[in-house]
């Protein structure tokens, strides 16, 4: 089995953070890039035979693909406000320029259906806050079925924990077609606040833990900025920030299903976890960020 846990500048593609096949990672659908951009830089990236969207995690740009221009506006960082996005097809040339500099994320699955360009509005997207007690996190389901059905086989989201929360938690998985899940393989790619809980560090860290019931894949790894995990199979879960040190996780998944879905089963083991949050108070620094900015509490 390749290597699960990529820190970061192990997928590394020259000035850009990272490059993830499916063919690297080992599956069929799945990868992800980060590219880097300078400012006034313009890059041109073909898609071939993967749709992605156009996410940035920090700063803005502008994304011209198939006639279309869209005008992104960004954010400073991944901690400070939800982001408006594109969605680009597969056999797509699209140039991505900006005037500031950029960091930014291309969630790709390869997929059948050529479909149109279309943009993301920051202020359309969906925040959940999910859990409760010290499970309490923010869900932005800017990419998931039933919020964005303009895709073939891409579905992602991005997490915020909490310092000091859990999060992927129960422990769940989605490696076989039956009643409760479908086949995904899946990307979690971690960015780790520093001690202002916004600028992006490698100082900080949190937890990530997969593993399988029959104890084959036991994997429990200290997490980085910048790093990227890989979830072939088995459950995954938690990712757990540490004190002082807020995480941010965009989970990237495609799979063999005719239709998009992300429905997953939790290990039976730990699943009466769930019904304990209905009488637990949710964690008021949640929701973190929505499309107006960072939320500040007391």
């Amino acid at each position: 089995m390749k290597h699960l846990h990529r820190p970061d500048g192990a997928l590394r593609d020259g000035s850009d953070p990272v490059l993830l096949t499916p063919e690297d990672a080992g599956w069929t659908y799945t990868g992800l890039r980060v590219l880097r951009l300078a400012a006034g830089e313009t890059r041109v990236v073909n898609t071939g035979d993967f749709e992605a969207f156009v996410l940035p995690l920090s700063g803005a740009c502008t994304v011209r693909v198939d006639g279309h221009t869209f005008e992104i506006i960004g954010r400073d960082t991944v901690f400070t406000r939800v982001t408006d996005f594109a969605y680009v097809p597969r056999d797509a040339v699209v140039e991505i320029s900006s005037a500031t500099g950029i960091e930014l994320a291309l969630p790709m699955a390869r997929c059948e259906r050529r479909l149109d360009p279309k943009y993301g509005p920051a202020e359309q997207v969906p925040v959940e806050v999910r859990g409760a007690g010290q499970a309490t996190r923010q869900v932005t389901n800017f990419g998931t079925p039933g919020v964005w059905e303009h895709a073939d086989k891409l579905n992602a989201c991005e997490l915020i924990t909490p310092d000091g929360n859990w999060s992927s938690y129960p422990p769940h998985k989605h490696d076989e077609a039956g009643e409760c899940e479908v086949i995904n393989e899946e990307v979690y790619y971690f960015r780790i606040a520093g001690s202002d809980g916004i600028t992006p560090s490698r100082t900080g860290f949190g937890l990530h833990r997969t593993y399988t019931a029959d104890g084959a894949l036991d994997e429990n790894v200290a997490v980085r900025d910048g790093d990227v995990f890989l979830v072939p199979h088995g459950y995954h879960g938690p990712c757990i920030a540490a004190p002082g040190y807020p995480m941010y996780y965009l989970n990237v998944l495609a799979g063999p299903a005719p239709e998009r879905s992300m429905a997953f089963c939790d290990d039976p083991a730990h699943a009466w976890v769930r019904s304990r949050w209905p009488g637990e108070p949710l964690d008021p620094r949640c929701p973190v960020t929505s499309h107006e900015g960072r939320r500040l509490w007391n």
